[in-house]
């Protein structure tokens, strides 16, 4: 039985029958006590109202009359003396053995002297007739076990069609249910199944509030992850075959012309310096690269420790002055002396380093870039501001992906290799912080990381 809804199926109904089961025989007991208590009851209370005829009037005439009224009731009715000695009788028949009974004090209420309806062929009681503190006769009351055996046999057999009626409505309720239950299981289950072969898009259309409603978001979530993620994976991939095609293409093609006899030394001294040049640029991409995928690992983790941000600006923007000057472009920076902040300082210089860059590549000769930095009790902010050329509203979402030029037709001469904002969202996001970039009027833009103070 591989099939879920049967093995629920299954379970919920012998659970199910069990606890019937029990029930029902709890009930069936019950109920069969109780109507038999109540025949004896019922008998030895019309044993009681005979017993008080004749305290009244213990004559023959009486005994006879009583003994009479009996004989068109379903009961019967033995009078005897104090000796036990049979008066009179409503029926013929051997009922005599219950008259022999053990000497023993019978209460004036009566008692019953056979019980035993499943053994015997008849139940009786006993009331005695009293004259004041002398007995003087007993009231022998019968009841032939075969009524009560019909009765208990009615009982049983409704307890029986009601019981295999229970047990139909349980088992046709449990199937619908495990059905019920089983079905989004089960579509769960294809719905695996065709993301492992490869399907992507996965809908299951399971509105429910429960942990089975629960699991399907679950699962069309985790559809839609690796949908992105596959999407994700063909577009990096693709961004690096096209990053690679072009060093290297350079690399070959360059490196086939200078390998040729007879040819001029300073041409062949260019070419070199060009193919120096693609290979850098190769190391540089494969190094973006490795760090890239190291920062996306789970189990890397950044160093903090307390840092003079002043000292760490300063550092990086001497090491940045010479491009700067090259393209006339003014570098500034205004950091607090005393602030101090908790980062790991090899991993946020090189994002002050890819700013920087970003800034360098995207403005004009004649402008300015300035670093500022301010605290408060619970963040500090770090601003990178440039007067270049802007970033469109539609496309700051888009920036810190990888490999993603705001101007396509920007070489990597001129735009990088596509990863440095990507890194830099990687390192804040490990310090614990975040980073936006606004535009500025009436030209430029700022990017603003956040760090907790």
């Amino acid at each position: 039985m591989k099939n879920i809804s049967f093995k629920l199926a299954g379970s919920f109904f012998i659970l199910t029958f069990i606890i019937e089961a029990i029930l029902f025989a709890a009930l069936y007991t019950s109920i069969v006590n109780t109507r038999i208590t109540e025949e004896i009851h019922a008998l030895q209370g019309r044993g009681n109202s005979h017993r008080a005829v004749l305290e009244k009037h213990f004559d023959k005439k009486t005994i006879e009359h009583v003994a009479l009224m009996e004989t068109e009731a379903d009961t019967n009715v033995i009078i005897t003396d104090d000796k036990r000695n049979v008066l009179a009788q409503s029926a013929a028949g051997d009922m005599t053995e219950h008259l022999h009974f053990e000497e023993r004090s019978i209460p004036r209420s009566g008692t019953a002297l056979q019980s035993h309806w499943k053994t015997s062929k008849y139940i009786c009681t006993i009331s005695p007739i009293m004259k004041g503190r002398d007995t003087v006769g007993y009231v022998f009351m019968y009841l032939e076990t075969s009524s009560i055996k019909g009765l208990v046999q009615n009982i049983t057999n409704r307890f029986f069609a009601s019981f295999g009626l229970t047990a139909f409505l349980t088992v046709a309720a449990i199937y619908l249910l495990s059905r019920f239950l089983a079905r989004p299981i089960i579509m769960i289950k294809e719905s695996a199944e065709k993301m492992t072969n490869g399907q992507d898009n996965i809908s299951l259309n399971i509105k429910r509030n429960d942990e089975l409603g629960e699991l399907a978001a679950s699962i069309e979530n985790l559809s839609s992850n690796l949908n992105r993620l596959q999407k994700e994976r063909n577009d990096f991939l693709s961004s690096v075959a096209h990053e690679l095609r072009t060093p290297i293409t350079y690399i070959k093609g360059y490196s086939d012309i200078a390998m040729r006899d007879q040819f001029d030394v300073n041409a062949r001294h260019q070419y070199l310096s060009i193919i120096k040049e693609e290979t850098d640029n190769l190391t540089l991409l494969v190094d973006d690269l490795f760090l890239l995928t190291k920062l996306k690992q789970p189990g890397f983790h950044i160093e903090k420790k307390p840092v003079h941000l002043h000292t760490l600006v300063e550092k990086e923007i001497r090491k940045s002055q010479i491009a700067f000057l090259e393209k006339r472009i003014g570098l500034s920076y205004h950091i607090p002396l005393n602030l101090t902040v908790s980062i790991d300082e090899k991993r946020f210089s090189q994002v002050i380093t890819n700013l920087l860059n970003n800034a360098r590549h995207y403005s004009e000769s004649d402008t300015e870039v300035t670093i500022t930095a301010s605290a408060s009790k619970d963040r500090i902010i770090i601003t990178v501001a440039d007067e270049g050329c802007g970033i469109p509203e539609d496309e700051q979402d888009y920036i810190f992906e990888r490999f993603y030029r705001i101007d396509k037709s920007r070489s990597r001469q001129t735009g990088g290799t596509g990863m440095g904002l990507a890194i830099v969202k990687e390192i804040v996001e490990h310090h614990g912080g975040e980073i936006m970039v606004k535009n500025r009027h009436p030209k430029g833009s700022k990017f603003i990381i956040t760090l907790p103070a």
